[in-house]
């Protein structure tokens, strides 16, 4: 059972894909949106995000794209989950329950996990995420080891 909504997964897919292919060009949405399988308006809203809190940068023109704002280094996956689900909006559910149950008990509960959750995101760097990104030879190249670290 994956805990991260879909929108959180793909954010954290699509900073690594940035991260690894993001040289010696930005990494154009729709290039993006084609390895992974997505019409591309719909990764635009969620780059436009990630871009807005300083985890990518949109470079604009012809050859334009997206990069990393920071190292891959500096970016975890915790950083890139708040982001995603900053400006999501729960559609659809109806207002939330109001009881003790939930304010005293079952709510504490829930954000500790929560906050335990994004602790362990918090420790895992796209960095890594590359790492084992390469190691695996998920985008079949195995020998590209290219490090731009500043």
């Amino acid at each position: 059972m994956i805990l991260l909504s879909r929108r959180s997964l793909l954010a954290i897919a699509a900073v690594v894909d940035i991260a690894l292919h993001a040289r010696p060009a930005p990494v154009a949405a729709k290039m993006l949106a084609a390895r992974h399988d997505l019409p591309p308006r719909h990764l635009e809203t969620l780059l436009q995000t990630l871009v807005r809190v300083g985890i990518l940068k949109g470079v604009r023109g012809p050859r334009g794209g997206y990069e990393l704002a920071r190292e891959r280094r500096r970016i975890t996956a915790g950083d890139i989950v708040r982001a995603a689900t900053q400006s999501t909006v729960e559609d659809g559910l109806g207002p939330a329950p109001q009881s003790r149950l939930v304010d005293e008990v079952v709510g504490p509960e829930v954000e500790a996990a929560s906050a335990a959750f994004l602790a362990r995101l918090d420790d895992v760097t796209v960095e890594e995420l590359c790492r084992r990104a390469q190691a695996g030879a998920v985008f079949g190249q195995s020998g590209t080891t290219t490090d731009f670290t500043i």
